[in-house]
C-alpha cells in the first residue's frame, strides 16, 4: 500500500523570494532604527546631553523604571553613538532577516533583560544609557539561533559571528572602566534565552492526516533524509 511523501518545508526553510523580502524588511527596519537614535542624539546634543541624564536608568529608583524603554535610544555623546552604530546594524540585521515580527519581540525582551540587570545591580548615582545591551542580546541570539532552529545557514552564521566577535564578551565581565558590563551581561543572557523562546516550533516532515507513512523496499517507513533537507536548503539559497 503506497502513500505520498509530504513535501511541506520545515519551519526554518524559507522560499528564496520570501527570504529576500524578509531581508529587505530587516534592512529598512535597522536603517530606520539607526536614523531614530541619531536624531535623538542630535536633540540630546542640542540640549547639552540633558536628555540622556534625565532619561537614563538609575538603579533602585522606582521612578526610573520607565527609563528602561528610553535608555537604549540615548547615548552620552557622539563617540558613544558611533561606536554602537556599526555593531547595532550588523547584529540587528542578522537577528531580523528571518522575520521582523519575531525580531521586534526579541528586542522587547532584550530591552527588559539588559535594563533590569542595570536597575537591579548597578551601584548608586550612576546613569546608564546606550544600545550596547541590546547589541549583546542580538549577538547571543545570532550565535545560538541556528542550533535551536536546526538551520545550517544560521548555524554557520552564528559560528562565524561568535568566532569573529568573541572579544566583545570581555566587556560583559567586570573590569572595563566606563562600560556598563551589567547591561551587556543582561542583554547577552536575554539573547541566549531569546534564541530558545523564539525558536521555530512548527512540525517538520509531517505526513498528511489520514495517510500512512510512505513505504520503502523491504518494509518499514521512509524517514525524511537530513542530507536531502540540507541539499534543498543550500539549493534554495543558490549555493
Amino acid at each position: 500500500m503506497a502513500s505520498l511523501l509530504d513535501r511541506t518545508p520545515g519551519p526554518s526553510t524559507l522560499d528564496p523570494a520570501q527570504m529576500i523580502a524578509e531581508a529587505r524588511r530587516a534592512f529598512f527596519t535597522m536603517f530606520g532604527f539607526l536614523c531614530l537614535i541619531w536624531v535623538v542624539q542630535l536633540a540630546n546634543w542640542a540640549m547639552d546631553e540633558q536628555i540622556a541624564l534625565q532619561h537614563g536608568i538609575r538603579s533602585h529608583q522606582l521612578d526610573s523604571l520607565p527609563d528602561l524603554l528610553t535608555a537604549p535610544f540615548l547615548h552620552l555623546n557622539w563617540q558613544h553613538l558611533e561606536g554602537n552604530s556599526g555593531p547595532l546594524f550588523v547584529f540587528g540585521f542578522l537577528a531580523a532577516y528571518r522575520g521582523v515580527r519575531k525580531f521586534l519581540g526579541l528586542t522587547a525582551l532584550l530591552v527588559v533583560t539588559s535594563g533590569m540587570a542595570v536597575w537591579l545591580f548597578e551601584r548608586e548615582n550612576v546613569v546608564t544609557v546606550g544600545a550596547s545591551g541590546v547589541i549583546f542580546g542580538y549577538f547571543g541570539y545570532v550565535v545560538l539561533r541556528g542550533l535551536f532552529d536546526r538551520n545550517l545557514i544560521d548555524s554557520l552564521i552564528g559560528l562565524v559571528m561568535g568566532a569573529s566577535f568573541a572579544y566583545l564578551l570581555t566587556t560583559a565581565i567586570p573590569g572595563t572602566p566606563g562600560v556598563s558590563w551589567l547591561g551587556h551581561l543582561g542583554g547577552l543572557v536575554g539573547g541566549l534565552a531569546g534564541a530558545w523562546i523564539f525558536r521555530a516550533r512548527g512540525p517538520k516532515g509531517t505526513t498528511a492526516p489520514g495517510t500512512a507513512e510512505p513505504a520503502v523496499p523491504g518494509g518499514g517507513a521512509a524517514a525524511a533524509s537530513p542530507r536531502a533537507d540540507l541539499l534543498k536548503e543550500l539549493d534554495d539559497l543558490g549555493l
